[in-house]
């Protein structure tokens, strides 16, 4: 797989820019702040129909416009599909497959997989479980589509028993009765219970699968340092969880936390809780990792998943926006090494000195808002 070609209309800073893509490297050069990372940006909104830089999409669109629209041109076994995202701040976006609407945004996933490493991943090891288990959902999906959907249902489902619990909270708060009823609060545990049921198992399929990708990546980019791996961290029990009574346990530990939570007016258990931990040896990486252990950390998880999806049968697109940077030589070099038979590697940089000579394919130069072939 490999993206043959990007227009942007509106987005961040282009007002429009067409972007003539090949396989193989393709290296964007260019000072900081002229638009390098909002071209991945969008490439990356098209694969996860999320920004890896900002919560909401309201930034994405440059300033004085009401939309912004994103084209990209995917080849897969030798076929081309236009997918096309037209986005909204404050409404549903917008989307086309082939030139034909779809029913919702996200059956467009799937149309490009793609992995991007970019300085933000240092939160992944440094970051809240917010940013692990983000890390694990859009790997999910990647992988699996239709797991864009279970997401959606957990959240949803979570979103309202959130609010059955917080106007209980409220009303006992205030000592009124109004919003105090819990009379539908079995519904919701049920509800929960099996969406969360059904993301748990993936989460924990996926953490074994990714486990020994990640120990391989760590050891290469970091030329055998310390062995890293990965443990799924349920925050509701300290038991192991079974693949096969996940929804029952789910369950009961709902009934067992019904009185803490109607008391704090807040959902307590469930996968919205859990975390993955890292380690290094045998210490957690955050809080322990140097500088230099952490970003080796971070492109581990993410050339992990790289490799799992090629595992899959997958070949997605790599992105490394800004990483050389923070590189020492030796680092740039085995990096450039794992990834040089990659269908499609995207680099951003701004000194291109930086890339290793493996890497320097197609080149282009980023500037004033417009975009050069070198």
């Amino acid at each position: 797989m490999y993206v043959r070609g990007l227009e942007l209309v509106d987005f961040r800073s282009y007002a429009r820019v067409v972007v003539e893509l090949e396989p193989g490297p393709c290296v964007f050069v260019g000072p900081n702040g002229v638009g390098k990372t909002n071209l991945i940006e969008a490439l990356a909104y098209v694969a996860t129909l999320a920004s890896h830089r900002v919560a909401t999409d309201a930034p994405l669109v440059r300033f004085g416009a009401e939309r912004a629209v994103v084209r990209c041109a995917v080849v897969h076994d030798e076929r081309e599909l236009l997918v096309e995202l037209s986005i909204e701040p404050g409404k549903a976006n917008r989307a086309r497959l082939g030139r034909a609407n779809v029913t919702r945004a996200r059956d467009i996933l799937g149309a490009l997989r793609l992995v991007l490493f970019a300085p933000e991943d240092l939160s992944l090891v440094r970051g809240d479980p917010a940013e692990r288990r983000r890390y694990l959902d859009e790997l999910l999906v990647l992988r699996q589509p239709r797991f864009a959907g279970v997401r959606a249902d957990y959240d949803r489902t979570l979103k309202q028993r959130n609010a059955l619990l917080r106007s209980a909270y409220l009303a006992r708060k205030t000592g009124g009765t109004r919003g105090g009823d819990l009379s539908t609060l079995d519904v919701w545990d049920t509800h929960l219970a099996q969406h969360g049921a059904q993301l748990l198992s993936a989460r924990l399929e996926l953490t074994a699968a990714l486990s020994p990708h990640i120990t391989k990546a760590y050891d290469a980019v970091s030329a055998g340092n310390a062995d890293a791996r990965i443990t799924y961290s349920p925050s509701w029990t300290a038991l192991p969880v079974q693949l096969e009574n996940i929804e029952e346990t789910l369950a009961s530990a709902l009934r067992e936390a019904r009185a803490s939570e109607v008391e704090r007016g807040v959902t307590l258990v469930g996968p919205h809780r859990d975390d993955l931990v890292l380690t290094l040896g045998e210490l957690p990486a955050k809080g322990y990792a140097s500088h230099g252990e952490s970003w080796s950390y971070a492109l581990a998880l993410r050339l992990a998943a790289y490799d799992l999806l090629r595992a899959d049968g997958i070949e997605p697109v790599l992105i490394l926006d800004d990483v050389f940077a923070e590189l020492d030589v030796g680092r740039r070099e085995r990096l450039a090494e794992l990834v040089t038979g990659a269908s499609q590697v995207i680099v951003t940089c701004a000194v291109d000195a930086d890339v290793p000579r493996a890497l320097r394919g197609a080149h282009y130069e980023v500037s004033g808002g417009e975009v050069r072939r070198g």
